[in-house]
């Protein structure tokens, strides 16, 4: 969820809540290591609670949806890198950017 979006869902639980208390929160849950933020691009940041399991990000180009997924081609890339490199990867962040299902199918596009 983005910032926005969770505020909507508290405001139904409190509508006194305000924006500002959200993204405060937010900051705090990150630096407790409770949730990541994830800046996609300009336009796309949101919060995912912490969890232990690697996944990336697919981002709709035209409605902003944001899809998940896991493969393990990443993690033979990094077991790639790294012994080609000696570089140790701590992260890595990957989103693809094209169309999702809804979209794809409005446009017509193959």
């Amino acid at each position: 969820m983005n910032a926005k979006e969770l505020f909507q869902e508290a405001a139904k639980r409190d509508p006194y809540i305000s924006l500002a208390t959200v993204y405060r929160n937010l900051r705090l849950f990150e630096e407790l290591g409770l949730v990541d933020e994830r800046r996609l691009d300009r336009a796309h940041c949101s919060y995912e609670i912490k969890t232990s399991s690697e996944h990336y990000h697919l981002v709709c180009s035209t409605c902003g949806k944001i899809m998940e997924f896991e493969s393990p081609a990443v993690s033979q890339l990094i077991e790639e890198v790294q012994s080609g490199s000696g570089f140790s990867v701590t992260r890595a962040v990957i989103h693809l950017e094209g169309y999702c299902p809804d979209c794809k199918t409005k446009a017509q596009i193959t």
